[in-house]
């Protein structure tokens, strides 16, 4: 409730204005003015404290002020005091409504055009506080979903177009983690290119084993070991001994020239020397050599020669260069079978292998031939020779191991010609196209890009769901309240004697926001006021309603809206001109329907230059919460000073001597506001009469009782056939007003005896 106006400075036509400090403003509060005096100025800063816009203040700064605009008020829920300073108020009066140009402009019209925002202002005026908060709430959560949308066009350009193939953003995301998606990703790949290269597959070889050869080393120590026992040791000695003297090979020569001794001859005969042709008969050496050249010796070297033959057989000639040649191959064939399942590396430094090779071969063969040179000289394996055979096992070990893995390799080479058998490359391709996203997907950075588009997906959601239940619950609401108010606009029309009525109040949505649309109906015909723009010279709001219809209109969409208020018990309602280009009949409705409102408000303010209009409403209300304030020229400006309304009032006094006789003679005019007139005829000619005895502001009641003190007084007032009179005339005319009749509106007028108690008001107050 506004209980002072305190101060206003620097605003309009107020330039410095106190007065009204000690002017108490009642819960109906009538403010006059003429027009120019700043009575529009009072509305704005009204409509400013109930919204905390200091647009209505700032845009009426006093002309020539050197100061901005100071106000303040005295409203309830202080100390400290309501003000407006530095182009703010420190606090707001939410429980404000204000009835003016600018509500008429904001939801009804602006002039001869109902457009856009008049509907969806008006869409908000019908559903109230609580469902227009609802729909501002749906409003600000569509425009965060525009927000999440944006953020999330943002967040999904972060994430590579590369990375995630075919996939949409949020399919993208959506792909689960996988500990094993390199090896998953290498086996897809590899079962995809054996689905694409079955042919080759089926052709290409398993791997062969790769052979190296062993080395004998035991027959090879056995051989070098073996010597002829048959042949006695001095015989061995002296052999050898000639031999030495012979020079190098000189046990070969020797051996070469027994065998070319005749054929047939015994060992007893003597026989030429093959040489010098000498009798060798005598020769002390010759029956040794045949001793030490025996078929043993011939056997051992045969023996020897065999070794060699078979070393050479199994390590030389073209055996290095095959086994050089099978690596080879089995390396390109690991380069083939790779790509279709697991294959170890194939590393073999062939080059080495050949050098140890070669170098164990060499080493055995020469000794070897070192026997075969010497037949009968027993010998050992050297160490070096044994180090080189050695060395050359360690590889034979490595191409072992090496060839075990090529055997399990063989064995995955029939598995994967077992599933390139019934595989379909395009399954396997979309599989292998899935596994590199999923893989790209939960790299660290892309990770973390991915992260937080869900985390804003999962935010829109949320906002989603805000958003579809404010939305049901205003659909709800909405279904309750439209219907109700097309009966409570109407019901006002009814009451001003408007000639049109409404009919299909509905709400729809729009990209611009929730609207209104209505059909206003006159004699019959439906004229729609909608989105679309009427066709030229049809029927429409701008040429079927008069000034004071659609004025009209907007007043009965004010009532309707506070009809609707569950909190209207709290509120303060300002209405500033309610009567403008109305016609006489709607002006007394508006009085009316203005005071059933103060009983209902926590506070009615009425701002108007119609003098009559404004001392009616003072005339029926109650006068212990009525107040009355003049804007009054002061100078160049404006000033507040109490408004003595008793003292305007009684001008009034000649238009209902008018009505009263006009009913008695001819009948016209409302026989309920005629009945209506009786009372504050008869109070105007009293006052007139009783000046000092019945003052503006004082009640018939108490008046009345005054004379019947005074009957029969020196003070006495009136007769007792006046008082009685009087009595029977005010009981008559008390059943038509409010505060002595709670059923003063439906109160049965009779035109017969209202016509009789006319007749008696005007004789009382007649000459």
């Amino acid at each position: 409730m506004i209980n002072r106006l305190q101060l206003l400075r620097n605003v309009g036509q107020f330039d410095s204005v106190s007065s009204a400090a000690n002017i108490p403003l009642s819960r109906l509060t009538l403010i006059y003015a003429e027009n120019g005096r700043g009575k529009t100025t009072l509305a704005a800063v009204l409509r400013s404290l109930s919204t905390g816009d200091a647009l209505p203040i700032a845009e009426r700064r006093r002309l020539a002020a050197q100061h901005a605009p100071h106000i303040i008020l005295d409203c309830s829920g202080g100390p400290p005091p309501t003000i407006f300073n530095n182009n703010a108020w420190n606090r707001t009066l939410a429980d404000l409504v204000v009835f003016d140009d600018v509500f008429i402009d904001q939801n009804v019209h602006s002039g001869l055009a109902v457009q856009a925002h008049h509907r969806q202002h008006l869409h908000q005026l019908i559903l109230g506080v609580q469902a227009v908060a609802l729909s501002t709430q749906v409003q600000q959560l569509v425009l965060r979903i525009e927000e999440h949308n944006r953020e999330l066009r943002s967040r999904e350009s972060a994430i590579p177009a590369a990375d995630r193939g075919p996939f949409s953003v949020d399919a993208f995301c959506a792909l689960p983690s996988r500990a094993d998606v390199e090896v998953a990703i290498e086996e897809t790949a590899r079962a995809l290119a054996a689905a694409r290269d079955q042919d080759a597959i089926r052709t290409t070889q398993n791997f062969d084993t790769l052979n190296l050869s062993e080395f004998d080393i035991t027959a090879v120590e056995r051989v070098l070991h073996h010597d002829l026992p048959a042949v006695d040791a001095a015989t061995l000695v002296r052999v050898q001994e000639h031999l030495a003297g012979l020079g190098a090979d000189g046990e070969a020569w020797v051996a070469d020239g027994m065998r070319r001794m005749p054929q047939g001859q015994s060992s007893n005969t003597a026989s030429n020397c093959p040489f010098c042709a000498q009798d060798l008969g005598r020769s002390p050496i010759l029956q040794h050599y045949r001793a030490y050249f025996s078929e043993g010796y011939a056997s051992l070297r045969r023996e020897v020669a065999d070794v060699i033959r078979t070393v050479e057989q199994a390590h030389g000639g073209d055996v290095p260069a095959g086994f050089e040649r099978a690596v080879r191959v089995a390396i390109e064939r690991r380069q083939f079978w790779s790509r279709f399942c697991d294959v170890g590396e194939v590393t073999i430094d062939t080059a080495t292998i050949i050098r140890d090779w070669r170098a164990a071969r060499e080493a055995i063969v020469g000794q070897l031939a070192a026997k075969q040179a010497a037949p009968l000289e027993r010998m050992e394996v050297s160490d070096q020779t044994r180090a080189l055979v050695v060395a050359y096992e360690t590889h034979r070990q490595t191409i072992a191991t090496i060839n075990q893995r090529l055997q399990h390799a063989n064995l995955a080479i029939e598995v994967a010609r077992e599933h390139v058998a019934t595989a379909n490359s395009t399954v396997l391709a979309q599989d292998l196209v899935r596994l590199k996203a999923t893989k790209a997907r939960h790299e660290p950075a892309t990770a973390a890009r991915c992260d937080e588009y869900l985390q804003e997906t999962t935010a829109k959601e949320a906002t989603e769901r805000q958003r579809d239940q404010a939305k049901a619950a205003l659909e709800h609401h909405r279904t309750q309240v439209f219907p109700g108010y097309q009966t409570a606009i109407n019901l006002y029309l009814a009451r001003f004697n408007a000639g049109f009525r409404l009919d299909s109040v509905a709400y729809a949505n729009t990209r611009g926001g929730p609207t209104c649309t209505y059909n206003v109906i006159i004699n019959n015909t439906p004229v729609p006021v909608g989105g679309a723009e009427p066709a030229l010279g049809a029927p429409s709001f701008r040429n079927t309603l008069s000034a004071g219809d659609r004025n009209t209109l907007a007043l009965a969409f004010f009532f309707a809206s506070l009809d609707q208020d569950t909190r209207l018990t709290n509120k303060v309602v300002v209405i500033d001109d309610p009567i403008s280009s109305l016609d006489e009949h709607r002006a007394l409705t508006t009085v009316q329907e203005i005071r059933r409102l103060a009983v209902r408000a926590a506070q009615i303010i009425v701002l108007s230059h119609n003098k009559p209009f404004m001392c009616r409403l003072w005339e029926g209300a109650d006068a212990t919460v009525r107040s009355a304030i003049e804007v009054a020229r002061d100078g160049a400006g404006s000033t507040l000073r109490v408004w003595d309304v008793a003292h305007d009032a009684i001008t009034e006094h000649d238009r209902r001597d008018a009505k009263l006789r006009a009913f008695l003679n001819a009948g016209a005019g409302d026989m309920r506001e005629v009945a209506r007139s009786i009372r504050p005829h008869l109070e105007a000619f009293l006052r007139i009469v009783c000046p000092g005895k019945f003052p503006p502001g004082t009640l018939l009641g108490p008046f009345r009782n005054l004379c019947r003190q005074n009957l029969g007084t020196p003070n006495q007032l009136l007769d007792q056939n006046a008082i009685r009179e009087l009595d029977e005339i005010v009981e008559y005319a008390n059943r038509f007003h409010h505060d002595t009749n709670p059923a003063w509106e439906t109160e049965t007028v009779n035109d017969h005896e209202l016509r009789g108690f006319v007749d008696r008001a005007l004789r009382f107050a007649g000459p």
